[in-house]
């Protein structure tokens, strides 16, 4: 099994692949984890996309997906993963059914508001000494403006403006409105509703994968 999820920035696709990892067993994949991985070690994808970003270039899907089907190839994968940030278009998608095409799919669409997500991402705060994250309104520090864990003061980062968030988001909804129709045509794509708590969407993405399972607490 293949669980593919998709969602816009604050959406909460990292808290619920989490879960969901737990819940199933599966590794959760991330793009960025990957790419960060891959950079560290030196490895010959990583040099090619650590070249790419020192020159301000986006890194090719070619190494993109390179990096994503060595990890889909190990042992941990073999009985299904969970990919978070890929694909995010077409050209990804159909590139990801070339690689491992035979294995059934599901798409997990968690869908917000996006003056929801503004609100979400606009608030959050983190902490520049030990990166612990904070939000205003879901999740606020003991005291205004100071790391619970260290007492550093905390930070905005650039990218979480409201005004840069609703650009990120705008982008997200027009660059990937045909991946989304894509994956409707292959009749795999179910969206969840993610107003709620974060127990209540896993509730939901659990009952959608399997509905005689989905009361079970993760371990």
């Amino acid at each position: 099994m293949r669980i593919i999820l998709f969602g816009a920035p604050g959406s909460g696709k990292g808290t619920q692949g989490d879960i969901l990892g737990k819940r199933t067993g599966f590794p959760r994949i991330s793009t960025g984890d990957l790419l960060r991985l891959a950079v560290r070690e030196r490895t010959p994808l990583g040099l090619r996309a650590e070249a790419a970003m020192a020159e301000g270039r986006l890194v090719s899907d070619e190494i993109v997906e390179g990096l994503v089907r060595d990890r889909i190839a190990a042992a941990d994968c073999r009985a299904g993963y969970i990919l978070d940030g890929f694909p995010r278009t077409v050209v990804q998608a159909e590139a990801l059914a070339a690689m491992d095409g035979a294995r059934p799919e599901i798409v997990i669409g968690i869908e917000v508001d996006p003056e929801v997500l503004v609100e979400r991402l606009s608030g959050r705060r983190v902490c520049p000494s030990c990166q612990a994250v904070y939000n205003l309104s879901a999740q606020p520090p003991a005291r205004p403006g100071v790391c619970d864990g260290c007492g550093a003061a905390l930070v905005q980062r650039p990218d979480d403006a409201a005004e840069v968030v609703r650009t990120r988001i705008a982008v997200y909804l027009r660059e990937t409105a045909p991946l989304k129709d894509y994956y409707r045509r292959k009749s795999v794509y179910r969206p969840v509703d993610a107003r709620g708590t974060i127990d209540e969407i896993a509730r939901a993405i659990a009952l959608v994968l399997d509905p005689k399972t989905a009361g079970r607490t993760p371990a």
